[in-house]
């Protein structure tokens, strides 16, 4: 589900890129440390730190290595490796980060819990799936209206546990987090058409496009004309995508 670069920059990966540059600007590490990204993906929030942070050195880490492909291509300044959130070893740094990574990790306590282990300061943000992330609400609302099996499927229901502002302060604290803060960054998603809206839940990567890959093309075509319907008849389609962040300190 998470092998293919190109079709993640399709579907969520260019709205990361908005969201990594707010994130960073609130969370505001003075010039010259060195960081961790830690489930990089395909590179934006790595390339936002190179951009805004003025580091010593990051370094991103992956389990995916079609992700680093990508990450590599885009980001060459940076070092990436393939690297597991809930044990990153003997690595150190200044800063740990994670975008929109902690929801996908099957053990987020543990992540976090490795995260202050090797850095003094430790941030992340997830998408918000309940409630803030409209394309996603949009597709899973539509998707469960024409097969009600698929809210087995929808990550607001599946990641309420980690993906809300309260869940995500537990788990710094948890961790043994001081002076832990918990902030929501909106950024606008605009989509020239329906088309730009609709074709990247056909890529199967992600959960979403993951699960319209496996529909019967009936059902998959009845949730396309079901959101065309709730759409806008003509681009641009404006929506937005709230991300909460968290950070704190050892």
């Amino acid at each position: 589900m998470w092998a293919l670069g190109d079709a993640y920059e399709r579907y969520v990966g260019r709205w990361s890129r908005p969201v990594a540059a707010e994130f960073l600007r609130w969370l505001d590490v003075p010039h010259g440390r060195t960081w961790l990204d830690v489930g990089c993906g395909t590179g934006a929030l790595t390339e936002a730190v190179l951009a805004h942070a003025q580091p010593a050195a990051v370094t991103g880490l992956d389990p995916s290595e079609g992700f680093l492909e990508r990450a590599r291509d885009r980001v060459p300044d940076a070092r990436f490796a393939v690297g597991d959130a809930t044990d990153l070893g003997g690595r150190t740094a200044d800063v740990v980060v994670s975008g929109l990574v902690l929801t996908f990790v099957p053990d987020a306590a543990q992540a976090v819990r490795e995260f202050a282990r090797v850095a003094p300061c430790v941030a992340s943000y997830v998408w918000d799936y309940a409630s803030g992330m409209q394309m996603m609400r949009l597709f899973w609302d539509a998707a469960k209206d024409v097969d009600p099996a698929a809210a087995a499927h929808d990550e607001g229901l599946r990641f309420s546990d980690v993906s809300g502002a309260e869940p995500l302060r537990a788990l710094w604290t948890g961790a043994g987090l001081r002076d832990v803060e918990v902030t929501g960054i909106v950024v606008h998603t605009v989509f020239r058409d329906f088309t730009d809206f609709w074709e990247p839940f056909l890529g199967g990567t992600g959960a979403a496009p993951a699960y319209a890959a496996k529909l019967p093309p009936e059902q998959r075509d009845a949730v396309r004309d079901l959101l065309r319907s709730r759409l806008p008849a003509q681009g641009p389609i404006n929506l937005t995508a709230r991300a909460w962040a968290v950070r704190g300190s050892r």
